[in-house]
């Protein structure tokens, strides 16, 4: 659905990627791990068209995005939950959820299937959404995203700034939203939670892809959690 074909994006004329690629198949979970500083969230912004890549070209579901403005490459199917949530604290849980529709005249049967995933924010469509938990600001985030109806869903860092429990119950999120059919590619530094709802993945270090596989020949490679997780 998603290939990164060597591309290189630069701040500054310094490069923070170089010569990336790797791919994201169809109703799989891919991630892409790394510590901080590693280049993760700059892929996404590359993906998105947020921070153009200077070289190289992505691919989305057979057409050439690597220029593509930003509202361009949402329009053809891909969504981002961003890091930290950025939820709308002072809005409704419908609310939230309706400005993710903002390019459908038509928003209830989308917001239906949201509530099948997550059945809780049927309970709470009137509550303020700074007003739960983490973990149901977590599916607030995600509901929003997928009310768009996207092919990718980009989730950028989901465990950044919860406590444990919390990241667990938020990355339970992904992996619901994943089993809906939704394809999702996740970056993100936890390296056990991820391996654990991931199928494939690949790891970054100072922006360059340095092992790649599915998640189970990740969990077992020693040399990458000693080089790069500690």
């Amino acid at each position: 659905m998603l290939a990164i074909e060597n591309i290189s994006v630069a701040y500054d004329r310094a490069d923070v990627l170089q010569d990336v690629s790797l791919e994201a198949a169809p109703g799989r979970i891919t991630c892409i791990l790394g510590s901080n500083g590693s280049g993760k969230s700059t892929l996404i912004r590359a993906i998105l068209g947020l921070t153009p890549a200077r070289k190289g070209r992505i691919v989305f579901d057979g057409t050439d995005i690597t220029r593509l403005p930003t509202h361009a490459v949402v329009a053809r199917g891909i969504a981002c939950i961003p890091e930290g949530r950025r939820i709308f604290p002072r809005l409704t849980v419908q609310e939230n959820l309706r400005l993710g529709a903002y390019r459908q005249k038509s928003y209830q049967e989308r917001m239906e299937k949201v509530f099948a995933i997550f059945p809780r924010l049927k309970e709470r469509l009137d509550q303020l959404a700074g007003t739960m938990s983490g973990g149901e600001q977590a599916m607030v985030s995600i509901g929003r995203g997928l009310m768009s109806e996207p092919k990718l869903l980009l989730v950028d860092e989901p465990s950044l700034g919860l406590a444990p429990i919390l990241v667990k119950e938020n990355f339970a999120v992904v992996r619901r939203a994943n089993e809906m059919g939704i394809t999702v590619l996740m970056v993100e530094q936890n390296v056990r939670q991820t391996l654990a709802i991931a199928h494939a993945g690949y790891v970054l270090s100072q922006g360059k892809v340095v092992a790649s596989g599915t998640a189970a020949q990740l969990a077992d490679n020693a040399e990458v959690h000693q080089a790069y997780f500690g």
